[in-house]
């Protein structure tokens, strides 16, 4: 078998702001009590909040699953690439 990578689907599943499940995670980059920094099928993801703590990590089957009290949840926005005509003209 080759090096193709299995891309996983990308769903969230936040239960009363309390329990947020999600699969299609690729990375945990960072995390404390009030943000968990992760790489998703999607892009990069922030979850912020209180009292954070990863329940459950299995990056091999993409599911994360974090506990505490959920406030915000936002994904990064692809920088474009190029000069800035380019941007100019997107």
């Amino acid at each position: 078998m080759g090096d193709e990578k299995l891309q996983l689907p990308h769903k969230l599943i936040l239960n009363e702001r309390r329990q947020l499940t999600m699969t299609g995670v690729t990375e945990v980059v960072s995390f404390d009590e009030n943000a968990v920094v992760l790489c998703t099928e999607l892009g990069r993801m922030t979850v912020h909040g209180q009292g954070l703590q990863l329940r459950q990590l299995a990056l091999d089957g993409g599911q994360v699953a974090v506990d505490g009290t959920v406030s915000a949840i936002v994904y990064e926005e692809a920088r474009q690439t190029g000069g800035w005509f380019r941007r100019l003209t997107t």
